[in-house]
């Protein structure tokens, strides 16, 4: 992508091969949360643009090499883009950091996840056999299922987590043969037209890899019920999934949808049985909820903890979310930066407004911070908070507030833990402490959440599978089966000595 001048800087749209501005001219300013103040523009394409790259996509697809490229060199050109993001982890991780809000370190860490995705994907495809034999039950027949790219996929990727999103994404449909348009968040574009750029550079042809940028009314819309889309993956709102879903209904296309979740974080009083055990805990419990200011769909913002060890927790957890260090994620020492617009912001405060109308008890944050030389004035900054005496019936308690907000509800037996951890149209992910491994298996078997956390939050393997029960969603990504999503099977019946079949006269 071009670098030096707004014009340039706005060709942010990659269709055949080419960067290019937007067919009708529009742009759109990418804004630092950190300071409201704009640092990059971009194209604002539409549905125009949309069926340009759509209409690339196709042709790479269906006329061009690259589902047709052997699987080990598929897999060759993962592992080249995953040497590229190596070589660009600082700059990316900076990118990512100013761009969404969350802090340097975040960043780096996401680019280290982004490059562990690529190399997962091109292992998992390099190492595959060509086919599952079926046995026919004859030694005339050779009768093999194979595995097929799905075609023309489309993707839709949330603003918390650009690029890491989009890896889980595009690494394991370039493995297996597709070729792809995505739609980053219009308010978080800049890390994933980067990547289009070493995917380029690594040697993917020329169509194989296409970029919109632009709004989800107009670019998501048009994918989802786009008739040369064979597949729509989308991650984002419960809201918005829907919408996609509803969409994609009329062409049957393959649909896969992560939409969020209310995840439950249950802390039994043997986990805090000693001080090393309390203070692990609560640590863990501050990182489930305020790592890049709750802006994540596994955040463990519900904290419903023994009633035995309650008072002493909520208290030392309070305590340490109000030191929490916010400030500009690019600044040296900060812990936490600012949520990503102002109308999140807006949303967290309407929730904390809420819950406290509805009886909460306030323990820390609850307002916007003073400005200081790292908080600048104008930036979208929330304090942690922490809402004790909660309930199942608060809206706080129910809906998804993605930011840093962290209620706290108490039980007093297993049953009642589950019941209140289960308590959730969502059923992404949970997790659970205790000193007592069959208590551990147990809570964790009754869950009904597509991950469970034993005495730990937040790590994710690429080798396992990601997605959630209920409203969090259908489909998986990560592992085998998040290839799998990128495929169809096909089953190939080969007679070697056909005969006659002679089921009518003539």
């Amino acid at each position: 992508m071009a670098e030096s001048t707004e014009l340039q800087a706005s060709q942010t749209i990659h269709a055949a091969g080419e960067w290019r501005a937007a067919v009708s001219g529009a742009t759109r300013e990418i804004i630092d949360p950190a300071d409201a103040l704009p640092f990059a523009v971009v194209a604002e394409g539409d549905e125009k643009d949309t069926d340009l790259a759509v209409a690339a996509a196709r042709r790479a697809f269906d006329e061009g090499a690259w589902p047709r490229t052997p699987a080990a060199e598929r897999a060759a050109l993962l592992r080249r883009v995953a040497d590229l993001l190596v070589r660009d982890r600082e700059k990316l991780g900076r990118l990512e950091a100013r761009d969404a809000g969350k802090t340097v370190e975040e960043g780096r860490v996401d680019i280290d996840c982004v490059a562990d995705a690529f190399r997962y994907f091109a292992d998992l495809v390099a190492a595959e056999a060509p086919g599952r034999v079926v046995d026919a039950g004859s030694p005339d027949i050779h009768s093999v299922v194979v595995h097929e790219p799905v075609g023309v996929c489309a993707m839709i990727t949330p603003w918390n987590y650009p690029l890491l999103q989009a890896s889980w994404k595009i690494a394991p449909a370039l493995a297996a043969g597709n070729t792809f348009v995505v739609k980053p968040s219009e308010i978080t574009p800049m890390t994933t037209v980067a990547l289009i750029d070493l995917l380029v550079e690594a040697g993917l042809p020329a169509g194989v890899a296409n970029i919109v940028t632009g709004p989800g009314h107009t670019v998501g819309a048009r994918l989802a019920e786009h008739p040369d889309v064979d597949l729509i993956s989308f991650t984002g709102g419960l809201v918005s999934g829907t919408k996609v879903a509803q969409a994609a209904a009329p062409t049957v296309k393959k649909v896969a949808l992560e939409l969020g979740g209310k995840n439950p974080n249950v802390v039994f009083a043997d986990a805090c049985a000693t001080e090393e055990g309390f203070d692990t805990a609560v640590d863990q419990a501050l990182n489930a909820a305020f790592i890049h200011s709750g802006q994540v769909c596994s955040a463990g913002a519900r904290l419903i903890v023994e009633e035995s060890v309650r008072d002493r927790f909520v208290a030392e957890l309070a305590r340490r979310a109000g030191r929490i260090r916010l400030g500009r994620g690019t600044e040296d020492g900060v812990e936490c930066g600012p949520l990503v617009s102002e109308q999140q912001r807006a949303k967290v405060e309407m929730y904390v407004e809420s819950a406290l109308q509805e009886g909460a008890v306030l323990r820390c944050g609850g307002k916007r911070p003073e400005p200081s030389p790292q908080r600048p004035e104008n930036g979208y900054f929330y304090e942690p908070t922490v809402l004790d005496h909660c309930h199942r019936e608060m809206r706080v308690v129910r809906e998804e507030v993605f930011g840093p907000v962290l209620t706290v509800e108490t039980f007093r037996t297993e049953d009642e833990a589950v019941a209140l951890a289960n308590d959730t149209e969502y059923g992404l992910a949970g997790g659970v402490w205790t000193a007592d491994p069959g208590r551990a298996r147990r809570v964790a078997g009754r869950l009904r959440h597509g991950t469970i956390w034993i005495n730990d939050f937040h790590p994710y393997l690429p080798q396992a599978e990601w997605g959630g029960f209920g409203k969090s969603g259908v489909g998986r990504e990560l592992g085998p089966a998040g290839l799998a999503e990128y495929r169809e099977t096909k089953h190939v019946y080969q007679n070697l000595a056909p005969k006659p079949v002679r089921w009518f006269a003539g």
